[in-house]
């Protein structure tokens, strides 16, 4: 790579929240705990959807994706984040950055579609029950959760092949506590409006489209629901689909929120707490929003408890 473009072996610097060094302590302490329940939360739902043989339904095959998905998503942001919160140095080197801002795309876009397919599966669950099945069968729900994971692939390597081309005149300082696109793009000297045709293209492809078909897919839900005669299932249907749409409602509002408006008009601070929600708050969420609100998953930890107890009296 060009000298003039910042040499591969030069450290960036992430600023992070060093503006602000009284809410540093706060926000290390915050984050460690919220990493730990992601990773205790996630690995938790994982384990249960592939031991409890009540769950190996295509619902759970799409929420253990979701899970492994957000565990790989912090695990490529906090370790770091805590490392430079903690430390003196705020520094990270040129292959670390360009992984994690790799990473954080890839994951991103592919949950994004995930949730997409989520939602399919649960108007396919509701509104045509009898053919459920059938119509989720195994070789679909596996084709279509390739499907996500290449898309948000594909993604990644068209963002970071364009992002990284760009001059950035011996600028080294990341102002985010990440390396993230919008932060990325900043320390360019050269205006591209390529790149901002590309993101908002793939915006519109990986945020807008999906949201679309997610909020088509409740609005035939909300009808067949409203039809629905038995309290019970009633309120199953609302439990499963209300934990789904309170994590759509929680990813894509803020995503959008900072990828679809013009990135003047974000404030830098703005812009770094709603970056910390979307990464941080909300893979901590979901296994707290997917288990507290679901009876299946509370019921397999505790049939799964049981039998361990069990083969140990044993």
């Amino acid at each position: 790579m060009n000298k003039n473009n910042g040499s591969s072996m030069t450290d960036f610097i992430l600023l992070g929240f060093s503006d602000r060094p009284q809410l540093e302590h706060i926000i290390s302490g915050v984050v460690f705990i919220f990493y730990i329940v992601t990773l205790v939360g996630n690995t938790t739902i994982i384990l249960v959807s592939n031991l409890d043989s009540q769950l190996h339904t295509p619902m759970y095959f799409f929420l253990s994706n979701l899970s492994f998905l957000d565990l790989c998503y912090a695990t490529s942001i906090i370790p770091q984040m805590l490392v430079n919160l903690w430390g003196p140095t705020k520094s990270i080197t040129y292959g670390g950055c360009v992984l994690q801002f790799f990473f954080a795309l890839d994951l991103g876009a592919t949950e994004c579609l995930l949730l997409a397919v989520m939602a399919y599966d649960r108007y396919a669950a509701v509104c045509q029950p009898l053919h459920y099945t059938v119509v989720m069968h195994p070789q679909l729900c596996q084709k279509m959760v390739l499907v996500a994971w290449l898309g948000g692939l594909g993604s990644a390597l068209i963002l970071c092949s364009l992002t990284l081309k760009l001059p950035r005149c011996g600028h080294r300082e990341v102002d985010n506590f990440f390396c993230e696109m919008p932060a990325l793009l900043k320390m360019a000297c050269v205006y591209s409006k390529v790149i901002e045709v590309v993101v908002y293209a793939l915006g519109v492809i990986f945020l807008l489209v999906p949201l679309l078909l997610i909020l088509i897919s409740y609005a035939v839900i909300t009808q067949a629901v409203m039809r629905i005669k038995s309290t019970a299932r009633w309120s199953r249907v609302l439990n499963t689909c209300g934990s789904h749409l309170t994590v759509v409602t929680l990813f894509y509002g803020t995503l959008i929120y900072m990828y679809m408006k013009p990135q003047n008009s974000t404030s830098q601070d703005e812009g770094k707490f709603f970056t910390l929600f979307y990464t941080i708050v909300t893979p901590t969420l979901n296994p707290l929003i997917y288990t507290l609100r679901n009876k299946d998953v509370k019921s397999a930890v505790n049939r799964i408890l049981c039998a361990e107890k069990w083969s140990a009296k044993s």
